[in-house]
């Protein structure tokens, strides 16, 4: 399925589901290798396709501003994504053209890249503008020695990057747009987790564990195993619907309206997840350091609709830290407990059943696009 639900068509499949105590199923039951989320080698070969996808590297709204930029590492690799004087998004390997030192760290907003070591600098766009004592480099063409560029596209609002030759056509024709101009990043963060990058995913694709994992966060204003779920190219819409979805049943279907009263979690394969919530919009990155060790950078942005007053920004900055605090402390326990349990040898492969459709399709999705990359198990 490539056309995702209209918000009327979902609120008829949720209500379908509750008069019926259903959920939407997959058709097959996959077995994942436990081994695929230890071995040094399959990592390596993740690392490597995620240089040859397009990969979500942050909100366009991160970077609204002329001179705006981010910077981390990217598949192994360190970038940076910045706004230059033409209002172009271009993408950068984060290092000095002289002796290599990285240029900048985190966020921020500059006017040039200057290095912290010689000095050298360069413009928006990359061009060497600057050599400190340039008669000591006789033989030196500014021209040459720009910033290495790499391939970057701004589509739905979000940054992508892709730093080798693509390994497919398409990947982001499916994609509909994520962001609007309207909405704002109004706070970002980054932390480092003890668990493999996949299990993180895995956490946001499916209901089922709704009861078990959030039963005093969750599962108070919502439901067990209840979700509608949506294929659309190599990505996953999950919706969680909340309780007060009830309150649209005598509301004519032309004037209902689905605010605040489902979860939307999109899966933008292979390494993000961008939940649509009742006040803000969080867009989390799980990037790859080890096959043990995952790099997270988070943004929680504005709803549409948010005009930025004080208290429009309080609400959404308190449902931003209920989930925070709650839900996803939770989802974190429960990844740091399953990659400690990957050495107790009690499991060969995970079995994801019926009720875990989109986690079955990004095992899918990831056995192919490795393949394409040449990575054979």
């Amino acid at each position: 399925m490539d056309r995702l639900l209209s918000d009327a068509e979902i609120i008829e499949r949720v209500f379908h589901h509750i008069d019926n105590n259903t959920t939407d199923l997959g058709d097959e039951v996959w077995r994942e290798p436990v081994q695929n989320y230890r071995c040094e080698k399959r990592f390596a070969a993740e690392l490597q396709m995620m240089r040859r996808l397009p990969m979500p590297f942050c909100p366009s709204a991160a970077i609204r501003d002329v001179g705006a930029y981010v910077a981390r590492i990217s598949a192994g690799t360190p970038l940076i994504v910045v706004r230059g004087q033409d209002r172009v998004v271009r993408a950068f390997r984060n290092a000095c053209r002289h002796r290599g030192r990285q240029l900048v760290e985190g966020n921020g907003c500059t006017r040039s890249f200057v290095c912290g070591y010689h000095g050298w600098a360069y413009r928006l766009d990359g061009k060497l503008a600057k050599i400190p004592h340039e008669e000591g480099f006789p033989q030196i063409d500014k021209r040459e020695l720009g910033l290495a560029e790499v391939a970057v596209t701004e589509k739905g609002g979000i940054v992508f990057v892709t730093q080798e030759d693509e390994i497919s056509d398409g990947a982001l024709d499916s994609l509909p747009d994520m962001f609007l101009e309207e909405q704002f990043v109004f706070d970002a963060k980054d932390y480092l987790q003890p668990f493999n990058w996949k299990l993180n995913q895995e956490a946001a694709m499916e209901g089922y564990h709704i009861k078990a994992t959030h039963s005093e966060s969750f599962y108070p204003y919502g439901f067990d195993n209840l979700n509608v779920v949506e294929n659309f190219g190599r990505n996953s819409r999950i919706t969680f619907p909340f309780r007060r979805i009830e309150e649209l049943r005598d509301v004519p279907e032309s004037d209902r309206d689905i605010s605040g009263k489902v979860t939307y979690a999109n899966v933008l394969f292979p390494n993000v997840l961008i939940a649509v919530l009742s006040r803000h919009t969080a867009m989390a990155v799980a990037e790859p350091v080890s096959p043990f060790e995952t790099h997270m950078y988070t943004y929680r942005l504005s709803n549409p609709g948010n005009d930025g007053s004080s208290e429009a920004l309080s609400e959404a900055r308190y449902d931003a830290d209920f989930v925070a605090e709650t839900g996803l402390m939770e989802d974190l326990a429960t990844t740091r407990s399953i990659q400690a349990g990957l050495d107790s040898g009690a499991n060969t492969h995970f079995t994801y059943g019926h009720f875990e459709k989109a986690i079955v399709h990004f095992h899918k999705t990831l056995a192919d696009q490795l393949s394409r990359a040449g990575f054979a198990d």
